[in-house]
């Protein structure tokens, strides 16, 4: 049973609330807990499309312990099926991998299409008979994960009964719509992984904020300071930060990044980051636009994978390296920080902290939904067991 964390402080009004109790960064059971509550019960970012291109490609995934396939099926559609065969559970795809044919269970053979039907038995019935009346093909298809794609990320929800994906997420989209146009992955230059020793909540939290611009991030403090940032907040869905003096990116040579098609002059100047709850990070600008993957590998272990997109393919190859390496230094430059607050959750007795009224309300508004959430898992738990 979890020890129930009091979070009657941390949904409070920003001037007197609490941040989240350590347990909530290093308790393994309320790791778990949150596991539940905010992440397999939400649309939760898995992945990009970008990490299976071509039809047949197939990558086997780990998330919050669930062993799931990513994979394009032969009509181009990118679909996440439970990484298990219906026979045994065995464990179907091990490694990245094209499909060529079908999907092969190492174990027996079961075999499924691209779109997950079962389609072949070997020897089910017996030495030579590859049907039986009680194994019915059509009833033992993999096991299929909701799944919707915007803006590239791959978002599940592994509980199957959140609302639509555009329901659930109807702000983000009507504020970005201008953006609702194609998106270019910038190629294997423009990824690439952080690996983090901090709570995945950490991460969204530095990242929802402008405030530790000036000491962490001088390079970008020094043309993008913070009175030129201003906060985004959606209670319960998402919140971030914006900036009014966005510089674009330009070579030796004056060249820069083709703009996203009709963006509109409000965009010249603008950005946005935001982070969509639970576990995703966005951004746009008039040229190009990223998306961060938080992968939570336990109460201290982070993985973010990054991801940076264009307006039109085949953009100069030298800018996008040096966008990605800017960017890199920019993510890069956090590390120390979302490290040195988990390290700070050890200390026995530490309140959870408190809030700059004026500048950590992005912060506060993640905190709150995730307070929230975990109060509503508990009390749907303790329904369940009051039937």
């Amino acid at each position: 049973m979890t020890h129930l964390t009091d979070l009657s402080r941390v949904r409070r009004p920003v001037e007197s609330a609490n941040g989240l109790p350590n347990a909530h960064y290093v308790d393994p059971a309320v790791f778990e807990e949150e596991g539940h509550a905010l992440l397999f019960t939400q649309w939760a970012g898995l992945a990009v499309a970008a990490d299976v291109p071509e039809p047949g490609d197939a990558v086997p995934m780990d998330f919050m312990g669930q062993p799931l396939l990513l994979l394009r099926d032969k009509d181009g559609m990118v679909r996440v099926f439970q990484n298990i065969c219906r026979h045994r559970g065995m464990i179907l795809v091990e490694e990245p991998r094209k499909i060529e044919g079908a999907i092969r269970c190492p174990y027996h053979s079961w075999c499924y299409s691209t779109k997950g039907d079962l389609v072949s038995t070997p020897h089910v019935g017996g030495p030579g008979q590859n049907t039986h009346a009680s194994i019915k093909r059509s009833e033992l298809g993999l096991n299929e994960v909701r799944s919707h794609i915007w803006r590239d990320v791959v978002w599940i929800n592994l509980s199957g009964d959140a609302p639509a994906f555009e329901v659930a997420m109807a702000d983000i989209i009507a504020r970005w719509a201008e953006f609702d146009l194609p998106l270019y992955h910038g190629g294997p230059g423009s990824r690439f992984q952080l690996e983090v020793a901090t709570n995945w909540k950490l991460a969204v939290e530095n990242y929802c904020e402008s405030y530790h611009l000036p000491w962490v991030h001088p390079g970008l403090n020094s043309y993008s300071r913070l009175e030129d940032h201003y906060h985004i907040e959606a209670p319960e869905e998402y919140s971030g930060q914006g900036t009014l003096v966005y510089r674009q990116l330009t070579d030796e040579d004056g060249t820069k990044f083709p703009d996203f098609e009709g963006v509109g002059a409000k965009w010249n100047e603008q950005a946005e980051y935001i982070a969509v709850y639970p576990n995703v990070l966005l951004g746009v600008h008039r040229d190009h636009a990223f998306a961060i993957i938080l992968e939570p590998k336990g109460t201290g272990h982070t993985v973010e994978h990054v991801h940076l997109y264009y307006a039109e393919e085949g953009t100069p190859e030298g800018l996008r390296a040096r966008n990605a390496q800017l960017w890199k230094t920019v993510f890069e430059e956090d590390i120390f920080v979302v490290e040195g607050m988990q390290k700070g959750r050890q200390v026995a007795g530490f309140d959870g902290g408190r809030f700059s009224p004026v500048m950590d309300s992005p912060t506060h508004c993640f905190h709150a939904w995730v307070a929230g959430k975990v109060l509503s898992h508990r009390a749907a738990g303790n329904a369940q067991a009051a039937e």
